[in-house]
């Protein structure tokens, strides 16, 4: 592998540090500061070398996790995990070869597609509003339980939804939740 030039390097990456940054838990703005120190860190060092694609993915994970602990620790925050060889495995299985994460966030947008009206509002009400299962549930005007029930069916077909589009892109995988 040819080495990129830094601007080559920001492009391929940038989405895939971001995307880690937000499965670790940061929130958009501190994902852009730590993406930004990531690539400043790592085009600052003289040693750096770009080995292979998946090395380059793989040390710039790290550089941002180590950079997100350090954080963490400055702000008296509990530490991620203990085991970024874990973080990094949960994402290579999440992501795959792709390694901005652009072809998974493209299958989830696919397949929420598929999920009924209903059942997308569940998940957004939850995921994006927080509400409780309780407040779902009476905004859907059925029981907190039944606002469970659609939920993890909703889930159920976009993890399935996901991975089959993910091993064959393009094909469409047929069904709704109601």
């Amino acid at each position: 592998m040819s080495d990129l030039s830094p601007a080559e390097l920001i492009q391929r990456h940038q989405n895939g540090v971001w995307r880690y940054l937000r499965v670790l838990g940061c929130d958009p703005a501190t994902a852009d500061d730590l993406t930004q120190e990531t690539f400043l860190r790592v085009l600052r060092r003289e040693t750096f070398v770009q080995h292979s694609e998946q090395a380059t993915s793989e040390y710039l994970r790290r550089t941002a996790y180590n950079l997100l602990v350090s954080s963490h620790r400055k702000l008296g925050r509990i530490q991620v995990s203990d085991s970024p060889s874990l973080l990094d495995e949960s994402w290579q299985r999440w992501a795959g070869k792709d390694l901005t994460g652009d072809d998974a966030v493209d299958a989830l947008r696919a397949c929420l597609e598929l999920l009924t009206d209903r059942a997308r509002d569940a998940l957004r009400m939850r995921f994006v509003e927080n509400l409780p299962r309780v407040q779902i549930g009476e905004n859907l005007g059925i029981t907190d339980h039944g606002a469970r029930n659609l939920m993890q069916r909703a889930k159920t077909q976009l993890r399935e939804c996901v991975a089959e589009r993910l091993k064959t892109p393009g094909v469409k995988t047929p069904g709704a939740v109601s």
